[in-house]
């Protein structure tokens, strides 16, 4: 494992808080090394509903402290990255027996103003009976409300953060395992385990961050011998993928008689995601599926509310991810804060431990600035605070017009398809241009392997963004598992080992100039 033996900070972990924390750190000038032992965004982080969201349902729970941060977050994710996350509006149908319209009115009205919303059209009521937004509904649910928040590719959000943290210097290691670590006066000595190689090395850090995710109590006593200050619940939500249920592009929040709302979301443009469950869970959290029990819950849910009724059957594919939740006196796991914990570990006479608990994709960026101002003091050297105003890889859109950008590239690339180029622009946003580099027709983008997946952007993905097996490609780096057939899996089953090859077992640091 040929990678640099001292670094100012550990990063364990990488989920979306792991490598936000590795991406602020580089740029305040730290040495970060951050290690993974799967895929990046290999599991919580990949299994989210997908949005970027203040959490209207926390309002309930008195939740404004949390809602207010995510809020305002969200405005400066949505100019971050306006290829992978835009504004979504959604649906609300009401439900008299359940809440009342003048507390979905003023949650709304909360929601609207909690935070500065310079990006997002305002909430409002309308005639599901009239509108064609109703059309999709049982005739019973006449009256309804939208709102605005946004749309995110999550595991793409994680891969980004990474690809930036390792331009910025960090050194990024997926399936690397953090397998212990000795506690020094002013260092701890780590012992990480790459199972690519089989190949174990000792590096030295200033700072160790736990940022494990569900995993998290168990680094700290399996790993590190020490017993967690507090305790995490953990929360499994499911999400199921059916035929599209309706041709617009808004969402729907569904509220149910158990006071739990799911979502219907526009998924990769054939298809519905609905979500979410929250079941209590324990076990191994790399070891989650989908129960039938949690299958048939969304789908009942669902045919609440659709015309369109659905079964198990109708089910294309599903995911299932677990929550790391701070524990609360509550046995409703729906109440239990999404909030995040920073529990730290600093002594005079023994090097720094940092552990983050719980929290949600929305505010993770947020989540890492204030990791780094707690650990300035132990560091001894850190830059200013950076990530509010700085796009990440392939955000630089200006204006965060994605739609002009669009236009732009139609014109430029004139001889890639469409749905091709969308898709590309969508995924890629700027970095499009590394990826097409010099071809001028689809001849120059190598062997096609099917629907639309060419041979440079599997090389791009292997060398840039660490992909290394099919699932990385079709489900984390891309959806495209959704829509390619056997044969073509097949094919890109084929052609991976020898693109994979092309990098140096040795050496996984990432190579901006790859």
């Amino acid at each position: 494992m040929a990678v640099g033996s001292n670094y100012d900070m550990l990063v364990v972990g990488g989920g979306i808080n792991g490598v936000g924390i590795a991406r602020d750190a580089a740029g305040r000038g730290l040495s970060v090394l951050l290690c993974e032992q799967d895929d990046l965004a290999g599991h919580t982080s990949s299994a989210s509903t997908k949005l970027i969201h203040g959490g209207l349902r926390y309002l309930e729970y008195y939740e404004f402290n949390l809602v207010r941060k995510a809020l305002q977050e969200r405005e400066v994710l949505l100019r971050a990255a306006p290829h992978i996350i835009w504004p979504l509006r959604f649906v609300m149908p009401h439900n008299a027996q359940l809440r009342p319209a003048w507390m979905i009115r003023a949650g709304l009205f909360l929601y609207d103003h909690l935070s500065k919303r310079r990006l997002l059209a305002r909430s409002r009521s309308i005639d599901l009976a009239s509108n064609p937004l109703g059309h999709p509904l049982q005739a019973q649910h006449r009256k309804g409300f939208v709102y605005s928040d946004a749309w995110v590719d999550d595991a793409r959000l994680v891969v980004l953060n990474a690809m930036d943290a390792a331009e910025r210097g960090a050194t990024v290691l997926p399936r690397t395992r953090f397998v212990s670590a000795q506690r020094h006066p002013d260092h701890w000595l780590a012992t990480l385990h790459q199972s690519a190689t089989g190949r174990s090395e000792t590096v030295r850090a200033r700072v160790l961050v736990n940022a494990a995710g569900p995993w998290a109590g168990n680094l700290l006593r399996d790993s590190l011998a020490l017993l967690p200050k507090r305790e995490l619940l953990m929360a499994k939500g499911s999400h199921i993928i059916v035929r599209k249920l309706f041709e617009h592009d808004h969402a729907y929040i569904l509220q149910n008689p158990d006071k739990r709302i799911i979502f219907a979301i526009p998924y990769e443009q054939e298809f519905t995601l609905i979500g979410t469950t929250d079941v209590a869970f324990s076990g191994d959290p790399a070891q989650v599926s989908v129960s039938s029990d949690e299958t048939n819950y969304l789908c009942e849910m669902a045919n609440r509310y659709f015309t369109r009724q659905i079964t198990a059957r109708d089910v294309v594919a599903s995911y299932a991810g677990v929550r790391p939740l701070l524990e609360e006196e509550t046995s409703d796991l729906s109440a239990v804060t999404r909030d995040y914990a920073l529990e730290s570990d600093v002594g005079a006479d023994r090097a720094p431990l940092l552990s983050v608990l719980g929290g949600k994709i929305t505010t993770f960026r947020r989540l890492a600035e204030e990791t780094l101002d707690m650990l300035a003091a132990n560091l001894g050297r850190t830059g200013p605070t950076w990530t509010a105003t700085a796009p990440l890889p392939g955000g630089d859109i200006v204006n965060a017009d994605f739609d002009s950008f669009l236009t732009d590239l139609r014109h430029r690339y004139t001889w890639l398809p469409a749905s091709l180029l969308r898709r590309y622009a969508r995924a890629y946003g700027t970095r499009i241009h590394r990826l097409l580099g010099t071809a001028t027709n689809t001849a120059g983008l190598g062997q096609d392997l099917g629907e639309g997946i060419f041979e440079a952007e599997i090389d791009y993905l292997v060398k840039r963004e660490w992909a290394r097996t099919p699932e990385d490609i079709l489900w984390r780096r891309t959806k495209l598992g959704l829509h390619v057939t056997a044969t073509t899996v097949q094919r890109l089953s084929a052609a991976l080992p020898s693109i994979v090859a092309q990098c140096d077992p040795q050496e996984i640091r990432y190579a901006t100039n790859a």
